[in-house]
């Protein structure tokens, strides 16, 4: 893993500022089902059962052409439930690739058979795994569902298996960050960096089944501290040099300069954060939405249109916190992220 990839983007300044300037994509995030065999009690999306509005295989293939057009290079696979028990995701997964697009798969993991694994390996996805504690017990109760644990690591072992982690293909675990699992989460960092596993330790945004769960919050000076301590873990121990701040660790998100999420009833939001629909697909081109999008022009203008404390951060440059807290918390996607530590109002 390079420093680029490290801050969290593999994208240049230069081509960022291309996409902005003529409203085009670089990366594009896909819901395809709400369908979901866990009931983690942080779901954004509240998954678990089929929406009766969901866009069928031939709209899927059309928002990904959709997103192409623009100049997205990479589509991230979502799922909004778990894309694995989608029924032709291997489908979906193969037309990506025959488009010559790179693919990201977020998954729990559970349906990762030796063969699924062998596959996508083969396909050149890059898969992150739902992965929250290696204790059995907090992962089933994060998961809600019991016997959780041992699916997912088994899906887990089978990735790294069929090859992931090694001679450059990249896999990683995204993470959430909880009281739960607060304690373990920099031996949790190490074991997966020793296994170059890539960790996505991410805040949990208030929303979906978030919402009902206060016994999860952490405080931002909790947050601070964890990200200084996981700085210097990295710093010391993998020669990874970054610089602490929300809301994922060693990354910087950027995504509202050139991405968008397609929702598993054709939605188009910024974000799954900022869960503001612009527009559906199934009614309007997504170049059209994108361009006519008051919410997209807002946030692809963060750097003007941000306030409060964020706005004079002195890593204004390269951090604009977490739009989808500040939307979920403050009720305005534009004021300043309550959950980062350097807050000074």
């Amino acid at each position: 893993m390079n420093q680029n990839r490290c801050w969290g983007t593999a994208f240049t300044e230069l081509e960022i500022n291309d996409a902005l300037k003529n409203n085009r994509l670089l990366t594009a995030e896909l819901e395809l089902s709400r369908v979901c065999d866990l009931r983690c009690i942080y779901c954004y999306a509240s998954s678990g059962e089929k929406l009766p509005d969901e866009l069928d295989y031939n709209e899927v293939l059309d928002a990904i052409n959709q997103c192409r057009e623009l100049g997205a290079r990479k589509i991230i696979i979502l799922g909004g439930g778990e894309p694995m028990l989608y029924p032709r995701i291997m489908d979906v997964m193969r037309y990506i690739h025959d488009l010559g697009l790179e693919m990201e798969l977020f998954t729990n993991g559970t349906r990762i058979t030796p063969e699924t694994a062998s596959q996508i390996h083969e396909l050149g996805v890059e898969p992150v795994i739902k992965f929250n504690s290696l204790d059995p017990d907090t992962q089933d109760m994060l998961a809600g569902k019991k016997g959780a644990y041992k699916d997912i690591r088994q899906g887990l072992d089978n990735l790294l298996s069929a090859g992931f982690g090694q001679d450059g293909r990249s896999m990683g675990a995204q993470t959430v960050i909880c009281k739960q699992n607060y304690a373990e989460l920099p031996q949790m960092w190490r074991w997966l960096r020793s296994r170059n596993i890539i960790p996505y330790f991410e805040t949990i945004t208030d929303q979906g089944r978030a919402k009902n769960q206060e016994s999860m919050a952490v405080s931002p000076a909790e947050v601070g501290e964890l990200f200084e301590k996981l700085s210097r873990i990295d710093r010391q121990e993998f020669d990874f040099h970054w610089e602490p701040k929300p809301p994922v660790a060693a990354f910087t998100c950027k995504r509202h300069f050139y991405s968008c999420t397609v929702t598993t009833t054709g939605s188009v939001i910024p974000c799954p954060g900022v869960d503001i629909p612009a527009g559906n697909i199934k009614e309007k081109k997504l170049a059209d939405i994108i361009s006519d999008s008051e919410v997209f022009r807002n946030l692809r203008n963060i750097r003007k249109t941000i306030k409060g404390a964020c706005r004079d951060c002195d890593l204004n440059r390269e951090c604009y916190g977490c739009r989808g807290m500040a939307h979920h918390v403050n009720g305005d996607y534009l004021s300043s992220d309550p959950l980062c530590w350097r807050r000074s109002s």
